[in-house]
C-alpha cells in the first residue's frame, strides 16, 4: 500500500467510464468473429475515472506463459494459450490504440493485483467464517498470498 501511495500517478486529464471488472469472462464474443466483442456484462462496479484502472484490473487476471506455476491457481481464462498476447503486448497495443502514455503501467498493474487480492480476501473471510458454503472459496487464502507475491514482483522490477 505504501508503494502504491508513493507511485500514484497524477489524476488523468481525460477520465472516462470504467467498468472496474473488465475481463474475458465479462465480455460476450461474436460467434462468427470471436475477436469482436458484442456485449459487456457485470456493470455494477462501473464509475467515472482513469481508464487505465480498467487495464490494470484486467491484467491482474492475466496469467501468461512463463509466469510462476502458482499463478495457474488464479487463472480463469486461457490468457496463457499459445498465441495469446503477453501483458506487455496488451499494454503496447492499448497504448497504440488509445494514445494514452503508459509510463505508469507498473502502478496500474500492481493496483489491479492489490484490488483483486482485497476482493479475494473478503470472499475467503466469508467462507472461513461459514457465511458461504461454496467449496471453491476455501483456497482463497492462498490465492491472496499468490496475488501479494505477484504484486511484490511488480514492485521489485518497477522502474517508477
Amino acid at each position: 500500500m505504501t508503494w502504491l501511495l508513493e507511485k500514484m500517478p497524477p489524476d488523468t486529464d481525460s477520465p472516462g467510464l470504467i467498468h472496474n471488472d473488465y475481463k474475458f469472462d465479462n465480455v460476450v464474443l461474436d460467434p462468427a468473429d470471436p475477436l469482436k466483442i458484442i456485449g459487456v456484462l457485470d456493470w455494477e462496479m462501473a464509475t467515472l475515472g482513469d481508464p487505465l484502472m480498467d487495464l490494470g484490473g484486467t491484467l491482474a487476471y492475466w496469467v501468461e506463459a512463463g509466469d510462476p506455476e502458482e499463478m495457474e491457481l488464479i487463472r480463469s481464462v486461457p490468457t496463457n494459450a499459445e498465441g495469446a498476447l503477453t501483458r506487455r503486448e496488451v499494454v503496447v497495443l492499448y497504448e497504440n490504440l488509445s494514445g494514452r502514455p503508459m509510463r505508469h503501467y507498473d502502478f496500474y498493474y500492481c493496483f489491479g493485483l492489490f484490488k483483486l487480492a482485497g476482493i479475494v480476501q473478503q470472499i475467503y473471510y466469508r467462507s472461513y467464517h461459514g457465511q458461504t458454503q461454496d467449496e471453491r472459496f476455501k483456497v482463497l487464502g492462498e490465492v491472496t498470498a499468490i496475488l501479494e507475491r505477484a504484486a511484490m514482483r511488480v514492485i521489485d522490477k518497477s522502474k517508477l
